[in-house]
């Protein structure tokens, strides 16, 4: 059935298979000496870009299941406050909560019942299918960004 391979496809994009490095692997394999790292000219450590990432994806998550949920106000509601860097506690911390946040957003796509082309009925038009087409994207994103950052954090030491 063409649904089940779109969300075959779905589960391993969001896990960052295929043209992405591996969300896990990534997070899992990150220097801890790192995870605060500020680099000149980039205005986010290692872990305010994954703190980000986590509160986006909780968000776009619960917005999909629960329809009294109310998203954070933007942009601030996003991101950690200014200055926070984040050591390698919160960083295992962070990690933790977003891995399984997408794990569930992997399990909602997964699931025979989440339909996937319907119009989200609290949203203004979204899918299901958009909304986790976004976390993917979404994540890769800021996934690049700490690579880049690592990379020159590693350059300068």
């Amino acid at each position: 059935m063409p649904e089940d391979a779109l969300r075959q496809h779905l589960h391993k994009l969001l896990a960052g298979k295929g043209a992405h490095l591996e969300l896990a692997a990534a997070l899992g394999e990150f220097p801890p000496e790192l995870t605060g790292a500020r680099v000149p000219g980039i205005s986010h450590t290692p872990w305010r870009l994954l703190e980000h990432m986590r509160i986006a994806q909780w968000d776009i998550l619960e917005f999909c299941r629960n329809p009294a949920h109310k998203s954070p106000d933007w942009p601030e509601g996003y991101w950690p406050p200014e200055g926070a860097t984040g050591d390698p506690a919160a960083w295992k911390k962070t990690a933790a909560s977003f891995l399984d946040a997408l794990e569930q957003m992997q399990a909602y796509v997964d699931d025979p019942k989440t339909d996937l082309m319907t119009p989200i009925p609290h949203g203004t038009g979204q899918t299901v299918l958009r909304e986790a087409l976004l976390v993917a994207d979404h994540n890769a994103y800021h996934l690049g960004q700490m690579v880049l950052i690592r990379k020159a954090a590693e350059a300068a030491a």
